[in-house]
């Protein structure tokens, strides 16, 4: 079976995902919910750490509106402290069992760079793997993705974890973005991956002034064809600009969130699920307005 069906253009793209045993359509803009299972994630680590505050937190975003839960077990902000293979698997896999047996109907996407946590995750019922290296830190990654058939979240970022915010450089970074997206779709499609969902990572290796400008250029990417996602949840492109706290974000994030959605966004990530929904409402409304 081929993925891509439309040979007019060289990257089609996706509207409908097979997810596993679901399915998302993307014709319309889609919340995923971020549920972080580490203990020291940049805003809410150590909030879910045990079996009560899981299910809670995940059956309050499903109720404010979110299609896709994001579960993740190591933390990728600059200083976060090693998490091995392991751990990873330990922290993350029941969970995962246990959610994914609650809401049978909903995806469970799951933020890892480690092909055997990726293996591990497809047994358990997990829709989307998301992967914040774009195949980078693990070189069996793509394969292991390529084999469960699910949908790959490609995300852009300049250096790793560690080193990305230590001075990144551009020359132009919507381009650049743009040809790194290029070449990787490429090489995923004759990978066996075809469900592709693009994230031009925001605070992954950009500064301020180049967070600001993939915002303002997003639809640039739409002519892949593929969706995309947008992660600015309370990230220091906000509440660094504004001199506040991430607690005190969620209104700025708000704003932005807006704006990404004018911009082309198919997919926002989020820790606010209820407030991102609004946005889609507003968004939607003012695009209609506007034909």
């Amino acid at each position: 079976m081929s993925f891509w069906s439309d040979k007019s253009t060289p990257f089609p793209g996706n509207k409908t995902l097979i997810c596993g045993n679901n399915m998302l359509h993307t014709d319309k803009p889609l919340v995923m919910g971020i549920l972080n299972l580490t203990p020291d994630s940049f805003f809410d680590g150590g909030r879910y750490a045990n079996e009560d505050a899981w299910i809670a937190q995940t059956e309050k975003m499903i109720q404010d509106g979110a299609s896709i839960i994001d579960l993740g077990a190591v933390s990728t902000r600059p200083g976060a402290s090693h998490v091995s293979e392991e751990e990873e698997i330990a922290r993350l896999i029941p969970a995962l069992k246990l959610l994914v047996k609650r809401h049978p109907g909903i995806v469970f996407s799951i933020d890892t760079f480690r092909s055997e946590v990726v293996r591990h995750s497809a047994d358990a019922g997990a829709g989307i793997i998301n992967d914040i290296s774009g195949g980078s830190m693990d070189p069996g990654l793509i394969k292991t993705v390529a084999d469960t058939s699910l949908p790959y979240i490609l995300m852009h970022m300049q250096g790793t974890p560690v080193t990305m915010q230590s001075n990144p450089v551009y020359e132009d970074v919507t381009t650049e973005i743009s040809l790194f997206f290029e070449k990787n779709i490429s090489l995923l499609h004759e990978s066996g991956i075809g469900q592709v969902i693009l994230d031009p990572g925001f605070g992954f290796g950009k500064s301020m002034e180049h967070n600001y400008r993939v915002l303002r250029e997003l639809s640039a990417f739409k002519q892949y064809g593929f969706p995309i996602l947008v992660g600015i949840s309370r990230k220091s492109m906000v509440y660094k600009l504004l001199e506040i706290s991430p607690e005190g974000a969620l209104p700025a994030t708000s704003a932005l969130h807006l704006a990404a959605l004018l911009n082309g966004a198919d997919i926002l990530r989020v820790h606010d699920v209820k407030e991102a929904v609004q946005m889609i409402l507003l968004a939607e409304t003012l695009i209609k307005a506007s034909k």
